[in-house]
């Protein structure tokens, strides 16, 4: 191999200067056990994380969805357009906007749920969003991919794994309903549960986060404008998610978890679509895409969690200076707006 494009002496696939380092068979064997491992960590924290949910709230969500339409909304319609016009304004190749844009179709990542928690968000609004988005991607995936690939791509070379979304989807189900049930039954032992299970998902957040920089430990170097659309992308979707949650009326704690949600997208289901969907020469140009959006939707989120973080303890302890605080003492429990607060007047 001629290093004098900059590649690795063990790469490849090598396109000028982008290469990629064929997976070893002890990177196989560590991608195997990790994965089993960090499944089972991650149902074990889904678990803690239903321990947080009321059944009666869950339910008040799926009967009156509006926070749920809301969600759909930005995960449906937000990311693919916001990835739509990212691909276009920095003409990155078309390969690379397809991937762009499956990321954008993806449902939400179940570390939303870890870090609603972290920033005081609705967990029954999260937990529902991130049931809702991952079922309903059975057909808007294909439906959003058909509208805006076809400007690159025939949308009919795009495999879909649905049996991966419905594995993912009862690997959330699944824990979550036992959670809620420990909730309901012994609301005592769920907070001890709650509070393990947080820190737990903290830590497995972080882990992911390494095992993807050593199963993907390749000498490639990317084109900078994929660079830029995977670090802007996240963060439209944590914004714009945000914006369209507060002109809905809701409350600064569901609009922290919707931002989460839009922003938060399933990327392991990501790459298991673009490992299906191209060809050696093709992964060569994108298959790094997912793993850099999921680098930067973590340390957004992370940033914005110590800024949350900061924000409380300086004017948590004046309820006047905390307008959340105020949001749930002045609603009414047993009012519908309570129950879904949609429209809610603007505090002043």
């Amino acid at each position: 191999m001629n290093n004098s494009t900059g590649c690795s002496a063990n790469a490849t696939v090598c396109d000028g200067a982008s290469c990629v380092v064929t997976a070893s068979n002890f990177n196989n064997i560590l991608s195997v056990v990790l994965s089993t491992v960090l499944t089972i960590l991650l149902a074990m924290v889904m678990f803690s994380m239903g321990c947080n949910v009321e059944i009666k709230k869950f339910l008040g969500h799926l009967k009156r969805p509006w926070g749920i339409c809301i969600g759909f909304l930005c995960q449906f319609g937000i990311m693919p357009l916001v990835g739509y016009i990212l691909s276009v304004a920095f003409n990155i190749l078309p390969v690379q906007a397809v991937v762009v844009l499956i990321m954008g179709c993806c449902p939400g990542g179940t570390a939303s749920n870890i870090l609603a928690y972290w920033v005081d968000g609705d967990m029954d609004l999260s937990v529902s969003m991130t049931t809702c988005s991952t079922l309903m991607a059975l057909g808007m995936m294909p439906l959003c991919l058909l509208i805006y690939t076809k400007a690159w791509v025939d949308s009919g070379t795009i495999i879909i794994p649905y049996d991966n979304i419905g594995t993912s989807l009862v690997a959330l189900v699944v824990p979550v309903s036992i959670g809620m049930f420990v909730n309901h039954k012994w609301p005592q032992k769920a907070k001890i549960i709650l509070r393990i299970g947080s820190i737990t998902g903290a830590i497995l957040i972080v882990l992911i986060a390494v095992v993807g920089g050593i199963l993907y430990q390749s000498a490639w170097i990317i084109a900078p404008n994929l660079w830029i659309v995977g670090t802007i992308f996240p963060v439209a979707g944590y914004s714009l998610g945000f914006i369209l949650a507060r002109i809905a009326g809701q409350p600064w704690h569901r609009c922290r978890t919707v931002a989460l949600e839009t922003g938060m997208q399933n990327t392991q289901l990501c790459s298991t679509i673009v490992q299906l969907s191209f060809n050696q020469e093709q992964l060569n140009q994108v298959f790094t895409f997912p793993l850099i959006y999921s680098i930067f939707q973590l340390a957004f989120a992370a940033m914005f969690l110590g800024i949350y973080v900061v924000y409380k303890k300086c004017y948590g302890k004046n309820k006047e200076e905390f307008p959340e605080i105020k949001d749930n003492e002045t609603v009414s429990e047993s009012s519908p707006s309570r129950v879904n607060e949609g429209f809610q007047p603007q505090e002043k």
